[in-house]
């Protein structure tokens, strides 16, 4: 997957960078995130390993913008693990819907 037209997409759907100092997620992953309903939150984390790139999709309940990247989610209501080319239609899909 080429991870950098990935983030490319997201600056220009309005996903602002989180920086990951909390444990929710791995360090030195990369937190894109996007307010879609009060304190409803469409977050893209992309893990960048030696020999693969994971990307993660969620929509998560955070009690504030600044608690993602810190804090853990009060609620995760949904989970995609992208990991091959063939799962990226989906991704496109949320992507999508986070403009709605």
């Amino acid at each position: 997957m080429d991870c950098q037209k990935i983030i490319k997409t997201l600056k220009h759907k309005d996903f602002i960078k989180v920086t990951n100092t909390g444990k929710c997620f791995e360090n030195g992953a990369a937190i894109y995130a996007k307010e879609i309903k009060d304190n409803i939150f469409l977050l893209f984390v992309i893990l960048k390993d030696i020999d693969i790139e994971n990307i993660q999709a969620l929509i998560a309940h955070f009690d504030c913008f600044n608690s993602i990247g810190i804090k853990e989610p009060e609620q995760i209501m949904f989970y995609l693990s992208i990991k091959d080319k063939d799962d990226l239609h989906y991704f496109e899909q949320y992507l999508e819907a986070a403009n709605n």
